[in-house]
């Protein structure tokens, strides 16, 4: 049982032979003592003086009585007005240490055969282009948030669908027919999405040529601007052709679908690439030219039982005014569907697939509007997750220069991204790598990917994903600060340590040796004493804990919350600045006390132990977050 637990135990025995009442344990405020104030825990007595019919600072000075004399986790208390500060004892503070230690998973929570199941939606790529940064920032949110619902004891589902119909994925293929003279992957050395992707900007540089010239046509002809360039954007011989090519698509012309499958299968092994490289991956993915005619029946079936209604044009609508909404097209005059009707498709088919208990989609915020009807019309199509579905909103990525445009070729390429940043990280980092002994080529690369991919993910994750964020990728790796280095830097640090404790453990040294780790600063400078493991040291029942050791112990204590706070808030951000300021809290830590040159052989095993905890937890807490630390670096 942890200590807060205890107290709350004890403070709920206390009000009942204190005053005869028994109180719920939600009704105890127990919280962390503010800084300029004596006490680890304090207890906020108000709610309690309609028990107690005692003035504040009595009732405080009662339970505070009975807490020291009957809970074996409290020491001391001492009282100011309402609030009843308690200081925690050092065998308590050693017992949440072991078991902190003796738990390798401390804070997380398993899933169980009876564990509820959450479906996790992200990435849902258009197979026109290749990823770019906002889907980025999508897929690291989406493979964080599944790692922290699994950490809260959820089953967890992941999974994708892919964009791979429509007049955008037809605008590339008809532009690879038109000027790709049979060029593939392979015959350019491109990645397959890199390669359709540029037929898609090339679409669009024809296109708007097209738009351009026919809207100078209709202006000389009379016509007012805007009506022309309207105009000329429906009648552009290019877009007819489009939209023909997806007529023929959906009447599963042979032609145009074997076209459409080559040019599909170049992208997916295109994407796969990237997944790989950003370190995500799904459990299940769907496409959408298999799921929107699973959504046209489901909406035939809901016109059948009157949900839905017909106008004359033949086209499938849904009346939400009595929800405080319009009227939502399902399926259009011709018969053919729009994203709602794919969307209801899909959530029938992964109903059917899982047994899910809530549904979590991961997507821009510019979809609100989409998701709140979603939500109402699989409600009312019978889904039981339908009403509290939840859309992970989340706001876009901006550069210095302004927001990224697909169609005009000037997006943040995922792969460059990736490159520049794993380069990066290089470069920044050989100072640094080059001082470790031994240390091959192979390993100095793969410790430049880690922090690269580090800097990245940390620098996304960090910010709250509902708010815009400027990507800044200079900015993201920086040794000091709040950044993804500075934190895997740190847990290197710890490793060095400890390594070097076991490397003299193992030659059995006595006495005292210079100690320096990998980066060589002062205080890093540690001497080394052999000496037994912690559990049998004689004197640390006895051991007095230093400020600072207490303050590590109870931000690593605080671990569970954050997790469990992640979950509910559905908050990556709320896991990085956990591991910052753990991180943080060890450093000023360590600037101030040695480990291994510890005054005492009890007093080093102790710091090892509180060392060995952070760095377990920094790591569990940053791959959380999809993000690796390095043994060394």
């Amino acid at each position: 049982m942890n200590i807060e637990a205890q107290i709350c135990n004890s403070a709920i025995a206390a009000v009942k032979e204190l005053y005869g009442q028994d109180i719920p344990v939600e009704m105890l405020q127990l919280q962390k003592t503010k800084s300029n104030f004596e006490g680890n825990f304090t207890l906020v007595v108000f709610p309690l003086l309609r028990i107690s019919r005692k003035k504040p600072e009595d009732t405080a000075q009662d339970i505070g009585e009975y807490l020291q004399t009957n809970c074996p986790a409290v020491e001391s208390f001492n009282v100011v007005k309402g609030f009843l500060n308690l200081v925690v004892s050092p065998a308590a503070w050693l017992g949440l240490l072991n078991d902190i230690d003796q738990n390798p998973t401390f804070g997380m929570r398993q899933a169980t055969d009876e564990s509820p199941l959450v479906m996790i939606e992200y990435s849902s790529p258009n197979t026109n282009k290749p990823l770019h940064l906002g889907h980025v920032r999508n897929n690291l949110l989406g493979w964080s948030l599944a790692q922290i619902m699994a950490a809260n004891g959820w089953k967890v589902v992941k999974t994708n669908i892919v964009n791979d119909r429509g007049i955008h994925i037809c605008k590339s293929m008809l532009a690879w027919q038109r000027w790709g003279n049979g060029e593939t992957p392979e015959s350019s050395g491109k990645k397959g999405d890199h390669l359709i992707g540029d037929y898609y900007v090339a679409f669009d540089k024809h296109y708007r040529e097209e738009v351009k010239a026919l809207k100078a046509q209709f202006i000389a002809e009379g016509m007012d601007e805007e009506k022309a360039e309207e105009k000329a954007k429906n009648e552009a011989p290019l877009i007819k052709e489009a939209h023909d090519m997806l007529v023929k698509w959906e009447q599963n012309d042979p032609e145009v679908h074997a076209l459409w499958e080559k040019m599909n299968n170049w992208v997916y092994e295109g994407f796969d690439e990237t997944y790989k490289a950003l370190g995500v991956s799904f459990d299940k993915i769907y496409y959408e030219s298999n799921t929107y005619l699973e959504g046209k029946k489901k909406v035939e079936e809901g016109l059948e039982k009157g949900l839905f209604f017909r106008k004359e044009d033949n086209s499938v609508w849904a009346d939400l005014t009595n929800d405080g909404l319009d009227q939502k097209l399902l399926l259009r005059s011709d018969g053919t569907s729009v994203y709602m009707t794919q969307d209801i498709g899909t959530a029938d088919m992964r109903f059917k697939d899982f047994p899910i208990d809530k549904m979590i989609y991961v997507v821009g915020n510019e979809q609100n509007y989409h998701f709140q009807v979603l939500s109402i019309l699989l409600d009312r199509l019978g889904f039981k997750w339908g009403k509290e579905l939840v859309h992970f909103s989340y706001g876009m990525v901006e550069l210095p220069n302004g927001k990224m445009k697909s169609r005009e070729g000037t997006v943040v390429d995922a792969d460059d991204l990736i490159a520049t940043m794993i380069a990066n990280a290089k470069q920044l980092s050989d100072d640094k790598v080059n001082k470790i002994e031994g240390i091959s080529e192979e390993e100095k690369n793969e410790i430049a990917r880690i922090v690269g991919l580090g800097a990245l993910k940390y620098f996304i994750l960090k910010v709250d994903a509902r708010k815009n964020m400027l990507f800044n990728p200079e900015e993201s790796i920086d040794f000091n600060g709040n950044t993804g280095p500075f934190i895997q830097y740190t847990h290197a640090r710890i490793r060095s340590i400890l390594r070097k404790n076991e490397e003299n453990m193992r030659l059995g040294v006595q006495g005292v040796q210079e100690f320096r780790s990998s980066d060589n600063t002062p205080q890093d400078q540690e001497a080394n004493v052999c000496t037994p493991e912690l559990l049998e040291t004689p004197e640390l029942p006895h051991i007095t804990f230093e400020e600072k050791e207490i303050e590590l112990i109870q931000k690593m204590n605080e671990f569970g919350a954050a997790v469990e706070q992640a979950g509910k808030d559905y908050s990556p951000s709320g896991i990085a600045n956990y591991c910052y300021e753990l991180t943080k809290q060890f450093n000023q830590f360590y600037h101030d006390y040695s480990i291994l040159g510890a005054e005492t052989p009890g007093k080093k095993q102790l710091r090892l132990m509180l060392a060995r905890n952070v760095a377990k937890i920094i790591k569990n807490g940053m791959a959380l977050l999809g993000i690796e630390v390095p043994e060394r670096m």
